[in-house]
């Protein structure tokens, strides 16, 4: 396996028509979908992102609406007076994009809320346990509540598992700390998302990398490796650039104000 991933080629790390982040709130599943979603436009494809997150009314991937749709990536999610409204709306938009995606017509990011309670709204949506049109990729991020164990993290996933049914069949490493996020805390990250894929034998598909750390994250890891190269086995680095501000965070003149990844 690549053990990175330059450019576009970041998009090669998905291997089904249909990816589904789940994870603690405020791993940074949102971030990570609104990335990919970009990653596979640029590359040509058509994009459906899928905004599942019914628990939060802010926060969510539908704050960079404007963006994605610049882009030429569809958002399907709740629109108008709805589109903030903490609500269990599921659109029918849903299961017609997915369907799509089965079809070969296309790819669907989507972007799921917090723990199980944000899972839940996954068991109304039939077909999803196909491992040839899903991967279920759970987001592993230490540095969130009663995630900081690799049992913790099994409970809260099997949890998800249980109410969504649906299988997890991958797992992302992205423990950070926002900006104070360093190699160091991420290469600690990859460690505990490693030690959950020995203990549940469930693969570590990527870890992600701020763009501005990559080289840092690199760095520390081909040390663990004696300074030959990436240790065997290591998971592809996948660097995001940060699409999701908070509410808080200074902004250039003339340029708008986004939701947070929180």
């Amino acid at each position: 396996m690549t053990p990175s991933l330059p450019g576009q080629e970041h998009a090669d790390i998905l291997r089904t028509p249909v990816a589904i982040l789940v994870g603690h709130f405020g791993s940074g599943k949102t971030e990570i979908a609104v990335n990919l979603a970009f990653r596979l436009r640029a590359r040509g494809e058509r994009v459906t992102l899928i905004d599942l997150d019914v628990v939060k009314p802010y926060f969510r991937s539908r704050g960079t609406i404007e963006d994605l749709e610049a882009q030429g990536i569809d958002l399907v999610a709740p629109r108008g007076e709805f589109a903030h409204a903490d609500l269990p709306i599921v659109v029918p938009e849903v299961r017609a994009a997915i369907g799509r995606a089965a079809a070969g017509h296309g790819r669907v990011i989507v972007d799921v809320g917090g723990a199980d309670v944000g899972a839940r709204v996954l068991g109304s949506i039939p077909g999803l346990n196909d491992p040839a049109l899903t991967d279920v990729l759970f987001v592993v991020n230490g540095r969130r509540p009663f995630a900081e164990t690799p049992h913790a993290i099994e409970q809260m996933m099997r949890e998800i598992e249980r109410v969504a049914k649906i299988r997890v069949n991958g797992l992302v490493a992205n423990t950070h700390l926002m900006q104070e996020t360093t190699a160091d805390i991420v290469r600690e990250g990859l460690r505990l998302a490693e030690d959950v894929g020995r203990a549940t034998a469930l693969p570590v598909r990527f870890c992600v990398v701020r763009t501005d750390l990559l080289d840092a994250v690199r760095a520390s890891l081909e040390a663990g490796g004696q300074g030959h190269g990436l240790p065997p086995g290591t998971p592809p680095l996948l660097s995001i650039d940060r699409h999701i501000m908070l509410p808080f965070d200074f902004r250039r003149p003339g340029s708008r104000r986004r939701s947070s990844i929180l």
